[in-house]
């Protein structure tokens, strides 16, 4: 059922659609070399073989993870013999030096076409070598479940290549079924669709009638994928994140759900640990030492229990009082440090607790605050360079409005 051209393409329609410049320079026979990359399942290969199918040129398919030097050989001698080809490599990524050596030449001098699919974030995996070469990096979406329903109903009537041969009874419900919890997985869809117009099927009659609860049983948790080590996941974290920041409780336990089946608690933990300290911080300061045991408890419980801790959690983190000052405090102070501004410490702050240290003038003038009301004394403890720097910019959330008034206070007793 793949597309054998590019008017046979459903969805992609912002890569590929009849409108875009690809589309465009691929109809008059000019094709760039491209890396694709998404998620499994939405056309990748597909897109591939239909941009040979539209300017009928050889296609040969290899993936990076299985292929030698030796087939990258057999590609560029296909293409002595017979003229520009395009080669299609899976998992371009994983693309070794060796095989990358000896291709990109034939790329350079317009022999060899390449066209590269990734599951990865090209900008963080795919060599640099690999794509410069690639005139067009294109990030590919999960098609919308109207796009997969189209593809469904394709397989259903196409008696050459998909199910048309067989009478089918199938609902609307059914189709919709599928077309909705594949979460564009194009691949997924039509081998559900196989699954459930084979179980269905009468051999006698050559007939099936597809039973509502058979596509029920062959869709569950078909929808969902995750790779701990992949762009998805740390775009998942960062959702996550963003959500508690943004105060979105439901957001926020929509991406943590994903990120619990996924399966993995460690990152979840950092992760909500990060937003304790880096947004909600002094305005609710009681809120860290909450989240710490929450990530305890969920390490000592595991799933399915850990679950329960981390939506108190999130939900705690979603709902209070916001801000980041404390550590942007401290990136300004580091920033001063990186570019050398230090200058020299007060001579009645340096350490005087050892034999000769009076002598050296350390702690000499020293003012020990508790000696005086309120354990507050006015004098100088950042350096000369930086005695009049401000780091700390309070804000007026949650707890951190006492803070604020503190501060000001003292910043206020510091002028007399």
């Amino acid at each position: 059922m793949r597309p054998k051209n590019l008017d046979e393409i459903v969805g992609q329609q912002h890569v590929i659609g009849t409108d875009t410049a690809l589309y465009k320079m691929i109809k008059k026979g000019h094709v760039p070399s491209i890396l694709l990359f998404g998620e499994p399942g939405i056309g990748k290969t597909s897109i591939a073989q239909a941009i040979a199918g539209t300017v009928n040129r050889p296609f040969i398919p290899i993936n990076a993870t299985t292929a030698g030097k030796k087939d990258i050989e057999h590609a560029v001698t296909i293409a002595k013999q017979e003229g520009k080809l395009i080669l299609f490599i899976d998992e371009v990524h994983r693309f070794n030096k060796a095989q990358q050596d000896y291709l990109l030449p034939h790329v350079e001098n317009g022999l060899i076409t390449l066209i590269g699919a990734t599951t990865e974030n090209p900008f963080h995996d795919v060599n640099p070598a690999i794509r410069s070469r690639c005139g067009q990096i294109k990030e590919l979406r999960r098609l919308s479940s109207k796009d997969v329903e189209e593809l469904l109903r394709r397989a259903l009537s196409d008696k050459e290549d998909g199910l048309g041969a067989v009478n089918i009874t199938m609902t609307q419900e059914a189709i919709d079924l599928i077309s909705s919890s594949t979460n564009g997985d194009a691949r997924s869809a039509l081998n559900i669709l196989e699954d459930v117009v084979m179980v269905s099927k009468d051999e006698k009659t050559d007939q099936a009638v597809v039973d509502i609860q058979i596509v029920k049983e062959c869709v569950e948790n078909k929808g969902f994928s995750h790779d701990k080590n992949g762009d998805l996941h740390y775009s998942l974290l960062s959702c996550l994140q963003k959500s508690i920041r943004g105060s979105d409780v439901n957001a926020a336990l929509h991406y943590l759900a994903r990120l619990i089946e996924g399966g993995d608690l460690v990152s979840i933990c950092r992760r909500i640990l990060t937003c304790a300290y880096e947004d909600i911080s002094v305005a609710a300061p009681d809120v860290p030492m909450h989240i710490l045991a929450a990530c305890q408890s969920v390490e000592r419980l595991g799933l399915p229990e850990g679950r329960i801790p981390l939506a108190n959690a999130v939900i705690e983190l979603c709902l209070s009082p916001k801000t980041n000052s404390a550590y942007k405090a401290l990136d300004l102070a580091l920033e001063d440090v990186r570019k050398g501004m230090v200058g020299e410490i007060p001579m009645h702050l340096r350490d005087a607790h050892y034999n000769g240290a009076k002598v050296m003038g350390h702690g000499a003038g020293y003012k020990y605050p508790h000696d005086y009301p309120n354990s507050f004394v006015n004098q100088q403890y950042l350096p000369d360079l930086l005695k009049d720097r401000k780091y700390y910019r309070p804000k007026q959330n949650g707890h951190e409005k006492h803070f604020a008034k503190v501060y000001e206070r003292i910043e206020e007793l510091k002028k007399f």
